[in-house]
This record gives C-alpha cells, structure tokens and sequence, in this order.
C-alpha cells in the first residue's frame, strides 16, 4: 500500500493492484490504494454469498458501492449508493448475494 508523506498526492490505477484475501472475512478480497495519515483508501470485492460479522466502527468508515449489489442490515445497496457509519455504529448482517465491489475509506 502507498504511504503519502505530508503535501503529497498520488493516483493510482487499482487495475495494476493485486486483491489479497481479507482478514475479516471468507469471500472478501482487498486492494489497498494508499494511507494518507490516519485514513486509508481500499477497495473491496464480496464473492456471492460472502458476508461480514457483527462488528462495531471504532472509528468513521466511508463506503460507495461500485458494482453488485451489498445488503447492510436488510438494505439492498446497489451501484452509486453509499454508507456512511461514525464512530460507535454497529454493522449487523452485511453480506452480498451476487457479489459487488466497493470503495471503502477509513482509518488505518
């Protein structure tokens, strides 16, 4: 993953990144993009049938579906949604049918 230094910017072709396994889920795969002080940049992929845990956000986590269709707790996101969750939100049964892709931004 990139690491930008203070007063820098970089773009990135996420083509040319390699999807590694998450390590919060079975189905889910990761590109990192780059972390800019405390915030991180990913996108995620959800296999269908894949699906997250109950979790808590200890801190903000930014979400804008990109393909596919997600489902977070009963809601069917498809492309141009997005999700916003501060600091305390608890997701409950996130998983995704037909699989999808996802911007994902919070901190690292």
């Amino acid at each position: 993953m990139t690491k930008l230094e203070p007063k820098a910017a970089v773009s990135v072709n996420t083509a040319d990144l390699p999807w590694r396994p998450s390590t919060f889920a079975q189905g889910v795969f990761v590109k990192d993009v780059a972390i800019t002080g405390e915030w991180e940049m990913q996108v995620v992929r959800f296999e269908p049938g894949a699906h997250f845990p109950t979790h808590k956000h200890e801190l903000p986590e930014f979400i804008f579906i990109l393909e596919g269709e997600l489902i977070q707790g009963g809601r069917r996101l498809g492309p141009g949604w997005a999700t916003v969750s501060s600091a305390g939100s608890v997701d409950v049964d996130v998983h995704s049918d037909i699989g999808c892709f996802f911007a994902l931004v919070d901190r690292a």
